[in-house]
């Protein structure tokens, strides 16, 4: 601990101290008192206290609905109450949870096997003796027994099962054993695939190819995973209502209404049971049947064949898929000044074991975060604006916790609130992955300018060449300018699901962030997922936990104390642009004109540009008048809650965004109403969804335009 506390010391000593004269939305003056704040703040968050926390949160398993889990939720509300965070609140909701009574899996011909289930422990990592770790299940599994032939596809996406079709293979009855990744999609969409093709039973493994020896070193010699590790996790239809399955819409508040099991949409009708490759490779090693293609093949040194007929395995799975409750932990500190404005942050606390990444590397980062604010606000150095952080449960079985609470204040937060940022793993190694509405991208940039990466450089520095190095490995670039990586291209700006972001954005409407350092990492949702990992591969040091802990509280910290919100909605016109140009690349779109759509889109972003002279102008200038302020800023705010459709997606009308949805994988998708009518070719709703953009564009162009007036002095354009 000694040497950590002089590792700290000189990383604290190495942090350059100035003040900026220049912040977005920020004058003069405010800037150089922002610095110094700024300053203050980043000096407190320490390694050792990022160390300790996050030895805390990873001791013993914690899934959601677990005694352990509602003792991790006393704690904070306890640490926060002495750190000096106001109006600290343990809310309930109960919803319908997800507990495993007993799973089982054999191979009953052409020979026995009866797969273990469990992790095996590695030499160096104590935890893993713990006889509170769980055996393999899946969240929300249903329950019932089979016996069936095996059928191996692949990844389990729909192409794959028209494979299987060419081949003469009917799964429908049988039990299906598919892989994670390759290429990644969901496991809860795997669950709906096989659902929807009359599987009996989905066994979803991890192959080695995707995050074994065949990436590296595996446990305990390298961060890979090794033989028997199992990801767990839920298989809930979340992308077509996140939250609790009997409240779709409403928060599960104790004696809320509640719909019958069998017309709740998200609640899977199939079992599932996830394996390690050491249970998997007995049962490709047995398979018959056609040759699986080449790109089917996996990092096991067995031929892998389709199967269907030889191997026959038992699986019986029993569930208690119950109401129960779950805990979301409040607090806030009251802003001095605009107390009615809010800026929310959370991470997720609930694990599917140790959770060492995901979520309490997280949660390690927030705790700091809120000692460090905790400290200021004792000082006197209370924010403008009120900052709201939580705790949430339940993220890894549907994105709970952080839904029913959105649900609940979705009124109050659609008046007060200016952001959400989120963070849910803090780090797994050292490259960093910035999230963000177009409009607050620009923000995001500025803000990494000021902090130091443990590498030396600064953040910004660090983050541009990590992520063309990612991009020149993956050959597959996101955005224009091919593995040229701009300032324009840096932020991902395209935002899917999959974390407590989905119901501000998406739901609320709210402009969101989210933050996380990557690195090699292949015990995701395992036991191995642990203290040990971290310690050893993940972030010796725990210097990145500390840098997320520093970037984390100065962007709350700039919208807590902005003069003037820094929205940048030029930027976000030139984003819709690009999601448009992309929705046409390649396609017949004779039948859908999107002209208008476009030139919406230019009448936007003039009024963008004409927003941010006006901002910077009055800004410059110094001190604004407060009614003025509050008129920019309740507008600028209004801005991200006129992209809500309230009908929502067609299909799907809990995802209420027009610009950011997400595919059943969870990955992102842009113009999700008009995308996904144009991808089924239904000329009709297409139709129907441009010219609902094309309205929001509209909408938007005049209100931003108002805003410009408004600072411009022209009464006469200002609709009060």
């Amino acid at each position: 601990m000694a040497a950590l506390g002089l590792l700290a010391l000189l990383f604290c000593a190495a942090l350059p101290v100035r003040s900026q004269t220049s912040i977005l939305g920020f004058t003069p003056a405010s800037a150089a008192h922002e610095s110094e704040v700024e300053n203050k703040y980043k000096a407190i968050p320490s390694p050792e206290e990022e160390r300790r926390q996050h030895h805390i949160f990873t001791a013993e398993p914690h899934v959601a609905g677990s005694a352990r889990n509602n003792e991790l939720a006393r704690y904070i509300a306890d640490e926060w109450r002495q750190e000096g965070i106001e109006d600290v609140i343990i809310r309930r909701y109960d919803v319908y949870g997800s507990n495993p009574k007993f799973t089982s899996l054999e191979m009953v011909a052409p020979v026995h096997y009866r797969a273990s289930l469990r992790e095996m422990p590695v030499p160096g990592d104590p935890d893993l003796k713990n006889k509170h770790i769980s055996s393999a299940w899946s969240g929300m599994s249903a329950s019932g027994e089979v016996t069936a032939p095996l059928v191996y596809a692949h990844s389990g996406n729909p192409e794959d099962y028209e494979l299987l079709r060419k081949q003469g293979i009917d799964v429908k009855g049988k039990v299906v054993l598919v892989r994670y990744s390759n290429p990644y999609s969901y496991r809860g969409f795997k669950a709906l695939t096989a659902e929807r093709e009359g599987v009996a039973a989905l066994l979803i493994y991890s192959d080695p190819a995707e995050d074994g020896y065949k990436k590296g070193k595996v446990v305990p010699n390298g961060p890979w995973g090794p033989e028997y590790h199992i990801q767990r996790g839920a298989i809930t239809y979340d992308f077509m209502v996140p939250g609790d399955p009997l409240t779709p819409g409403w928060a599960s508040v104790p004696g809320a209404k509640r719909i019958p099991i069998d017309q709740a949409v998200s609640i899977p009708k199939i079992m599932a049971l996830p394996l390690s490759w050491h249970d998997a490779k007995p049962l490709l090693s047995n398979m018959d049947g056609p040759v699986a293609p080449e790109n089917w093949q996996g990092g096991l040194p067995v031929k892998y064949h389709l199967g269907g007929n030889r191997v026959r395995v038992h699986v019986k799975i029993e569930m208690d898929n119950s109401t129960q409750p779950y805990y979301v932990v409040e607090g806030r500190i009251r802003g001095a000044q605009l107390p009615d404005e809010w800026i929310v942050f959370g991470n997720h606390r609930d694990a599917w074991v140790f959770g060492g990444v995901d979520p309490s590397s997280g949660t390690a980062s927030m705790m700091e975060l809120t000692r460090a604010l905790g400290k200021l606000s004792k000082q006197g150095l209370r924010p403008r604006r009120t900052i709201v952080i939580c705790s949430w449960d339940g993220e890894e079985v549907g994105l709970t916790g952080s839904t029913e609470w959105g649900e609940q204040f979705a009124d109050e937060l659609r008046k007060k609130a200016v952001a959400y940022i989120n963070v849910d793993e803090a780090t797994s190694g050292p490259n960093f992955h910035g999230q963000a509405v177009a409009s607050l991208a620009p923000m995001l940039l500025e803000t990494t300018h000021t902090l130091q990466d443990p590498s030396g450089k600064t953040l910004y520095e660090a983050w541009k060449e990590s992520s063309a190095r990612e991009r020149r490995e993956a050959k597959q670039p996101e955005g224009p300018g091919e593995e040229t990586v701009t300032d324009s291209t840096l932020a991902d700006t395209r935002i899917g699901s999959g974390s407590d972001h989905t119901v501000f954005l998406n739901f609320v409407g709210l402009p969101v962030l989210g933050l996380g350092f990557e690195g090699p990492y292949g015990v995701y949702h395992s036991a191995y997922d642990d203290f040990f990992w971290m310690n050893h591969f993940g972030d010796p040091g725990y210097r990145y936990h500390t840098l997320m802990s520093k970037l984390w509280g100065v962007l709350a910290l700039r919208l807590a104390n902005a003069d003037l919100l820094p929205f940048d909605f030029a930027s976000y016109a030139g984003n819709i642009r690009q999601f448009v140009i992309e929705l046409a690349k390649g396609k017949d779109l004779s039948q859908l004109d999107l002209k208008p759509v476009l030139q919406a889109i230019d009448s936007f972003e003039a009024a963008g540009k004409g927003l941010d002279d006006a901002r910077s102008r009055a800004l410059a200038a110094g001190a604004i008048d407060s009614e003025l302020a509050e008129t920019i800023n309740h507008g600028t705010m209004q801005v991200e809650r006129n992209w809500l459709n309230p009908d929502g997606i067609p299909g799907r009308p809990w995802f209420k965004h027009i610009l950011y949805g997400a595919r059943f994988t969870y990955a992102h998708l842009e113009l999700p109403g008009l995308t996904e009518a144009v991808e089924k070719q239904d000329w009709t709703t297409a139709k129907q969804q441009a010219e609902i953009l094309r309205q929001a564009l509209f909408n938007n162009t005049n209100l931003v335009n108002q805003l410009g007036s408004s600072l411009n002095g022209d009464k006469a354009e200002t609709r009060k």
